[in-house]
C-alpha cells in the first residue's frame, strides 16, 4: 500500500528533487550551492520528503531486466470481495508482483509482474491463481515499454511556480 504524502510538495521541493535527477550522487552541499539555499534547509527537505513517503526506495529505480526479468506484463485480476486480505497478502508474498492498483471496470485490481520469460510468466500467473480469493485473471504481455514513468514534467511545473507567483 502506498503511503499518503503528508502534504503537497512546493516548489523548492521541486528543484531539490530536479537537481537530484540530474546530479544523483550530489551531497546536501552540492545542492545547497546548485540552488543557492542554505545546506540545512536542504538536507531538513529530504529527511521530510523521505520521512512523508514522497521520496520512494532507491531500489524503485532499478530496471528489472538487469536482474534477469526482462517480460514485463500486466494481470487483472477478478477477486472474492470477501477475501481482500489473503488476496493482499498473497501477492505481496510474490516477489515478481511488483506492482497491484485497485482498479474500476471489469477486473479489480490489475498487478504489474515480471519475469524471466512465458514459461516464468505461466508458473507466475499459476502461483497467483493458488491464492485463495483469486478468481480469475486475464494477462496481456507487453511488448515494449514505449513510456517508461516520468514525473520530470510534473516537477518542472511544480518548481516553476514559484517564479509566478
Amino acid at each position: 500500500m502506498t503511503i499518503a504524502t503528508s502534504r503537497t510538495l512546493d516548489s523548492l521541493d521541486g528543484r531539490i528533487i530536479l537537481a537530484l535527477d540530474k546530479e544523483p550522487e550530489a551531497s546536501a552541499l552540492a545542492l545547497s550551492r546548485t540552488l543557492g539555499v542554505a545546506r540545512n534547509t536542504v538536507h531538513a527537505r529530504l529527511a521530510r520528503l523521505e520521512r512523508s513517503g514522497a521520496l520512494r526506495s532507491f531500489s524503485r529505480r532499478l530496471d528489472p531486466a538487469a536482474l534477469g526479468y526482462e517480460l514485463m506484463a500486466f494481470l487483472s485480476l477478478s477477486i472474492s470481495q470477501t477475501r481482500t486480505g489473503s488476496v493482499e497478502n498473497g501477492l505481496a508474498a510474490i516477489p515478481e508482483v511488483i506492482e497491484v492498483h485497485a482498479t474500476t471496470g471489469d477486473a479489480d485490481l490489475m498487478a504489474k509482474v515480471v519475469a524471466r520469460g512465458t514459461a516464468d510468466l505461466y508458473r507466475i500467473t499459476n502461483e497467483i491463481l493458488e491464492i485463495e480469493g483469486i478468481e480469475r485473471t486475464s494477462t496481456a504481455i507487453s511488448i515494449l515499454e514505449l513510456m517508461p514513468p516520468r514525473y520530470d514534467g510534473l516537477i518542472s511545473r511544480l518548481s516553476e511556480q514559484e517564479s509566478r507567483t
